[in-house]
């Protein structure tokens, strides 16, 4: 995600009320509506987005998410019954400091742990294969209406599925954040989870702004919304143009279904 000469940070971060709403997620927002789901408070049951819900929180570091997917696991509820990954989460959230994953662990701790491949944790780049990316473009693309087939497209362009991408300006990582990218949506860059995450959020604001227009949400991607409101369409930019024509020659969608203002 680069800009353009004239594009500063602070144009980036003048966006409105209700689009800062929709992009002021945390650890809490995440667990809490995991728990909705989880329980089915509100005739909200649905395991599926439970669990994508407590893996993203998890990413971010949460040991009570941690001990609830090692919870689901154990029960099999929304996932196949699998005690050794039920095991595997309750020492990453008991190192964290869970008390109930610790009783877990006294009790069942003769179980040797093991890594759920469907949420996978990493905070090293260099851990992070191509199978880890479509692994987080599958979960991230699902819970926030962003198809997944597109932010592998983008990321390919972007840093060619390389964690440690870096540009001359300072775009960094999967999905090539500015550093005032991901202060807009509270994540480190650095992390390549939440590198995505950053950029997955950020492709379904500019579909919501740009009506589900996918050429005009990339031309955004890459050289701001501003710019593209300024040119009333893709900029005149070389660089621009050539990053929508790479894009959508591998993604081929010129219009894609606007997602929903976020209800988890």
């Amino acid at each position: 995600m680069r800009f353009r000469i004239g594009l500063t940070f602070c144009l980036l971060l003048a966006i409105s009320v209700s689009a800062m709403a929709e992009t002021s997620l945390s650890v809490a927002n995440f667990r809490q509506n995991a728990f909705k789901y989880l329980r089915g408070t509100e005739g909200k049951q649905d395991y599926a987005r439970a669990y994508r819900l407590y893996c993203l929180a998890a990413a971010l570091d949460d040991p009570k998410s941690m001990y609830q997917l090692g919870w689901m696991y154990f029960n099999g509820r929304g996932v196949p019954r699998d005690r050794k990954i039920a095991l595997g989460w309750f020492h990453r959230a008991s190192a964290r400091g869970d008390g109930y994953a610790r009783k877990m662990i006294r009790h069942f701790g003769d179980i040797p742990g093991q890594d759920d491949p469907r949420c996978p944790i990493l905070k090293n780049p260099e851990d992070m294969t191509r199978r880890h990316i479509q692994t987080w473009a599958e979960l991230l693309g699902r819970q926030f209406a962003v198809d997944p087939h597109l932010v592998m497209a983008v990321i390919k362009v972007e840093s060619n599925f390389n964690p440690n991408a870096r540009s001359h300006v300072q775009a960094y990582g999967l999905m090539q954040l500015m550093p005032a990218t991901a202060r807009r949506f509270a994540v480190d860059l650095l992390s390549p989870v939440e590198n995505m995450l950053g950029g997955v959020l950020y492709l379904r604001w500019l579909l919501r702004h740009f009506h589900g227009d996918v050429k005009l949400a990339l031309a955004a991607y890459n050289a701001g919304e501003d710019a593209v409101k300024h040119y009333r369409g893709i900029p005149p930019y070389k660089e621009t143009r050539h990053y929508v024509h790479k894009i959508m020659a591998a993604y081929h969608r010129t219009r894609h279904p606007v997602p929903e203002a976020l209800s988890f």
